[in-house]
């Protein structure tokens, strides 16, 4: 289990520093993924030292890009289903505002 310690500064200047402690149900999941995923890009660099036709290494990067984006949603739902909920039960604003900015960059 997962133990993150926060500090929040209420309105009065009061500073309050708790621990949060939760799971991220998706672990073994997503390094699943991420193993099967480093596979693929060492499959794909082969096929480039090979000199393998171009068309064919760029469909197989889309297939990598595509899973990327996969293992990406399940941590984001994870991140939601966990880390957010338990931030708005204790009105955590920092982790809210971390997760704005996570998006803003992984949505460029």
């Amino acid at each position: 289990m997962e133990k993150q310690e926060h500090q929040h500064i209420g309105e009065d200047g009061t500073v309050i520093i708790h621990t949060h402690a939760h799971t991220h149900t998706q672990t073994k999941a997503v390094l699943n993924r991420m193993s099967r995923l480093i596979g693929h890009m060492e499959s794909i660099k082969k096929m480039v030292e090979n000199g393998r036709d171009c068309s064919e290494v760029l469909i197989q990067l889309s297939a990598v890009s595509s899973a990327l984006h996969g293992v990406s949603k399940v941590i984001l739902k994870d991140h939601i289903e966990h880390c957010i909920v338990d931030a708005v039960k204790t009105d955590d604003r920092e982790v809210l505002e971390n997760l704005n900015k996570a998006i803003d960059r992984f949505m460029k």
